[in-house]
């Protein structure tokens, strides 16, 4: 798998099903842990495919899936903040491909009305802490002892959280969010 190109992006749905279940496996078991869904079960990846309240973008590289971002949006009083989930091919990683993946995740963010986004990151994930804070994302809260991985260790959680409507309207108002929606 090429690190440098991407051939397509587009949205999940039920024909790219087996690829995303290729995709998955892909991914470490350490790093599943993570998740807050089971991506190894069918039945969630399948009702994925057909989820229209969330977002999922996939990445592609040919025939293969080489990055997968979502934006979830919250219900009731929290309809105007979504989750941003993130998944980039081991092969792909530290190559800036997973900042391309989130900035298109922000800008589909944006276009579903959102104001606010967040992200949830183990906190011994540096790299990917960085990432969203070179995005704009800044420290929300700090959860300790919130996830346990799959040896039983409890783990502290970040939230991240972007004001994606004020962000958008200073890059407007610079001239920069139509190089960014590309």
């Amino acid at each position: 798998m090429s690190t440098e190109t991407v051939s397509d992006v587009r949205p999940f749905g039920p024909a790219e099903i087996d690829a995303v279940r290729r995709f998955f496996a892909r991914i470490p078991d350490g790093d599943k842990t993570f998740f807050k869904e089971e991506v190894d079960d069918e039945a969630t990846v399948q009702a994925w495919a057909s989820d229209h309240r969330g977002h999922r973008l996939l990445a592609f590289d040919g025939d293969e899936v080489a990055g997968y971002v979502a934006v979830i949006p919250g219900v009731g009083w929290t309809d105007h903040v979504g989750e941003l989930r993130l998944v980039v091919d081991p092969a792909r990683r530290r190559h800036g491909f997973g900042r391309r993946l989130a900035r298109l995740g922000l800008v589909e963010a944006l276009r579903m009305g959102l104001r606010k986004v967040i992200v949830e990151v183990v906190t011994d994930q540096a790299p990917t802490i960085q990432l969203f804070d070179s995005l704009g994302f800044e420290g929300e809260a700090l959860l300790r002892d919130h996830v346990r991985d799959r040896d039983g260790q409890y783990r502290d959680l970040i939230v991240l959280a972007h004001a994606a409507q004020e962000n958008w309207d200073l890059m407007a108002t610079a001239g920069i969010d139509e190089a960014l929606s590309t």
